[in-house]
């Protein structure tokens, strides 16, 4: 059996976030070549609206479109039939959205790319975000220990018929251990040695992620935010080289 190997460079996802169209295709043409894709979150989808992924799917490149879609398990489903048309690499579901919602939505993906002969996207549960931490989880009630929260969190995506889950680089062994090494982990809080933390509490480099199992690193503010987007992606290619 034929095995593809990812190449570096294909395991970076960009996030455009920014409420500027013109800004983020720029972004798209500038670094297009030097990642595998571009994240589309609700920043730029709300102010661009979903021709933003046409637009981008029309300069060759993939998305990972991040909504993080959490509703009613139906509301879910017809949301997911509705945003196959943009033909996504990538959508997400939070995945505290339970089981049944989960199942739905994967259903519903599957069932509609079939009938309109499309690839069907990468389906990921959203665990704990990379801006919370043990401290603001006891706020909200979730006293279960964060990584034990991941692992239930990604064995409910799993269970119900997801690719994969995104998650902290921190917790990348936790969730493979718990549901495979072909499950996939898309991870942000990615930041080079040199970046700020920003509003990430759960971070690691991008050579430490790569180490540490990730299938695919979301990175945004290191790059976009420098003050040469093209050397600053190239850079970190090359940490994952090295």
């Amino acid at each position: 059996m034929h095995v593809t190997v990812m190449q570096p460079k294909e395991r970076i996802i960009i996030a455009l976030d920014t409420s500027d169209e013109s800004q983020a295709l720029g972004w798209v043409r500038q670094l297009g070549s030097n990642c595998g894709a571009f994240k589309v979150g609700m920043q730029l989808y709300a102010a661009a609206g979903p021709q933003i992924l046409r637009k981008i799917r029309d300069l060759g490149r993939e998305i990972f479109l991040d909504l993080k879609l959490h509703d009613i398990p139906t509301t879910v489903a017809k949301a997911t039939e509705a945003l196959i048309s943009l033909e996504p690499l990538m959508l997400n579901y939070h995945a505290l959205g339970g089981r049944e919602m989960l199942r739905k939505a994967a259903e519903a993906a599957r069932t509609s790319c079939h009938k309109k002969g499309l690839r069907c996207p990468r389906l990921l549960g959203v665990t704990i975000l990379t801006s919370h931490d043990q401290a603001s989880l006891n706020e909200m009630n979730l006293r279960t220990p964060l990584p034990d929260q991941v692992r239930l969190l990604a064995q409910m995506a799993h269970d119900a018929s997801l690719d994969g889950v995104v998650a902290s680089p921190l917790e990348v062994q936790i969730v493979k251990d718990a549901c495979g090494k072909s499950f996939l982990v898309v991870t942000p809080g990615i930041r080079p040695m040199s970046a700020s933390p920003d509003d990430q509490s759960r971070t690691m480099t991008p050579s430490q992620a790569l180490s540490a199992g990730v299938d695919y690193m979301v990175i945004g503010r290191p790059v976009t935010h420098a003050p040469d987007p093209e050397a600053a992606l190239e850079g970190i290619v090359q940490s994952l080289i090295a």
